[in-house]
């Protein structure tokens, strides 16, 4: 075996890895020693030279380093990433409800130790997303190593597919892929959530086919929900809305830009006999809420679940720009004593930075808000403290009161 080639930290840098994080970045590394190819397993050393672990590197990344073990001399082989998706499973398996099992995250990244790939479990189908050069490497290991570990809980999976179509991956050097890993089978899957049946396009669909970390969020509308009038926002395959249907809301609208999110989002209400008083239009979110404000509508539930309007730290303050005006159009159509339930998907808008732009839209349109519960991401997307992307989502809903 060729020894790996060492990178060393400069002085004083590492403070994110040290903190309990997992990249290290190109303006962190003092010097090389040995070769290497982009993607390449490499050991890591502090400026003293104590060992920092093993990682895969990438000169085309300004994530030069992707740790994978924090423990020098790290044999990487079938019985690492065997035992890393044991644990991953065994995690999901202690968090989550059983009937939640059938469709989660099973891996998570960094939150997994196993940075630059997620994995998600639709019933008995794989879909796989990878982002780093150096795990592209490994994919096909781990996917087979999960099988392994499924097949120990009597859990057999039809079939695999990739999902590595994310522009991230041009940071990486790496070209968008989608395609089947093994044999072809029928991509279209249909699971249960919080009761409710859908049909997942795992090809097609957004990201890896469905968001499954709003589970326990939609799960929660379902009770602020019943028996009112309730207009979702960016419902993309109607998971909110058909919640709220579900759970007893008396009419819902569900609003999208894409044609295609929608016409997914009426055969679910079909699918789960709830056609006769959810529906769904297509239409610009932004435009629509003014629309219907000027047409005298109002709401007893708004619930706003945007796409990530930043991905980059410096688009952040256009993005504050964004929330706060999605969130005044939206209180604007909620009757006092509503609620409204809002979120943000992008990790770069901080939990604090989040309720400020919040607050800021309230007293603009002159409403006064009172915080039922705060939520974060499923527990099938844990999140890691010190690795800050791991923590992207914040869902806050509100009660509406009456100023006077």
């Amino acid at each position: 075996m060729n020894k790996r080639a060492t990178v060393k930290l400069k002085k004083g840098e590492g403070r994110y890895l040290k903190a309990g994080g997992a990249w290290v970045f190109d303006n962190e590394i003092d010097e090389y020693t040995g070769s290497y190819e982009n993607g390449d397993l490499i050991d890591l050393i502090d400026f003293d030279g104590y060992p920092m672990g093993v990682g895969y590197i990438n000169d085309n990344s300004k994530i030069r380093v992707r740790m994978l073990s924090r423990k020098p001399d790290t044999v990487v082989d079938d019985g690492l990433f065997y035992d890393r998706v044991k644990a991953a499973w065994e995690y999901r398996k202690t968090v989550l409800a059983e009937r939640d099992l059938g469709s989660c995250r099973v891996i998570f990244g960094e939150a997994d130790f196993l940075p630059g790939i997620t994995i998600d479990k639709y019933e008995d189908v794989l879909v796989v997303e990878s982002l780093a050069l150096g795990i592209d490497r490994f994919k096909e290991t781990i996917v087979e190593q999960l099988k392994k570990v499924l097949a120990e809980d009597g859990i057999n999976v039809r079939g695999v597919y990739e999902r590595s179509d994310s522009r991230e991956r041009k940071k990486e050097g790496l070209p968008q892929h989608k395609g089947f890993i093994g044999a072809e089978f029928d991509t279209d899957v249909e699971i249960t959530e919080n009761g409710i049946h859908y049909m997942v396009d795992v090809v097609n669909g957004q990201k890896t086919g469905f968001f499954l970390d709003q589970k326990y969020n939609r799960l929660a509308m379902q009770k602020i929900c019943r028996g009112k009038k309730v207009l979702d926002c960016f419902t993309h395959m109607g998971t909110f809305a058909l919640n709220a249907g579900f759970g007893g809301a008396n009419s819902v609208l569900g609003l999208d830009i894409s044609e295609y999110a929608v016409e997914q989002a009426r055969a679910n209400a079909v699918l789960n006999h709830l056609d006769d008083r959810v529906r769904f239009k297509a239409a610009n979110v932004f435009d629509e809420l003014p629309i219907l404000l000027e047409a005298g509508e109002s709401y007893d539930v708004v619930i706003l679940d945007p796409p990530a309007f930043t991905k980059s730290r410096e688009a952040t303050k256009k993005a504050v720009k964004g929330y706060r005006e999605i969130n005044m159009k939206g209180l604007k159509l909620v009757r006092d004593g509503g609620y409204l339930a809002t979120c943000s998907c992008s990790h770069f808008m901080t939990q604090e930075l989040f309720t400020k732009t919040i607050k800021e839209a309230a007293k603009a349109v002159h409403k006064r808000l009172r915080q039922v519960e705060f939520r974060t991401q499923a527990p099938d997307h844990p999140i890691l403290w010190a690795a800050d992307e791991s923590y992207y989502l914040k869902f806050i809903i509100f009660q509406v009161v009456d100023e006077r």
